[in-house]
């Protein structure tokens, strides 16, 4: 069992903040737990969250648009300071360790010089990560990026390709370091 689900209980408290997202409209399943410090933003009803998700304190799961959709498979868990932001979609699978500080963003800005940087419009492809997947602290998964089935992804490792499955990545940008046997 992973270490945080044996340290992490299902509170009065926990059972509350729950109900509170619920209420705002989120989709949420059995036995999930947000921190106190966590936040459901913007579009609160274009997240689901499956049974026995776990936030950690300080994270952000927000759609940023009415459009927008973030998405969270059964038994993963998110954790401490992860930001994940979508302006088109985020999918995450079932049974996933995120760890703390990983930033998931699904758009960036145009670069053309004939216009000022803050101008320019979003560029938003989906984000899509498998089951079974780990991905280490202060990793960065960028627009666009399929991350297949038990894969690996380095802690700091800046990902903009996708990934096979079972496929171990890191560094910057990411590249295959390994396979899981």
């Amino acid at each position: 069992m992973q270490q945080v689900r044996i340290h992490t209980k299902l509170t009065l408290l926990a059972r509350c903040r729950a109900w509170y997202h619920s209420f705002r409209g989120a989709k949420l399943g059995r036995n999930v737990i947000i921190d106190r410090s966590a936040r459901l933003l913007r579009y609160p009803s274009l997240i689901t969250l499956g049974d026995n998700v776990i936030i950690k304190s300080g994270s952000h799961v927000c759609p940023c648009n009415e459009k927008a959709f973030v998405r969270i498979g059964a038994n993963t868990t998110i954790g401490f300071n992860t930001l994940i932001y979508a302006s088109s979609g985020i999918d995450i699978g079932e049974d996933c360790m995120i760890a703390p500080f990983v930033h998931l963003v699904d758009s960036d800005h145009g670069i053309e010089r004939s216009q000022k940087m803050n101008q320019q419009p979003n560029q938003t492809t989906p984000i899509r990560i498998g089951s079974d997947v780990w991905v280490g602290a202060h990793a960065v998964i960028l627009r666009g990026v399929t991350i297949g089935d038990g894969a690996i992804i380095a802690a700091s490792a800046v990902v903009r390709k996708d990934v096979k499955p079972y496929d171990i990545v890191g560094g910057v940008p990411a590249k295959v370091i390994g396979k899981r046997s």
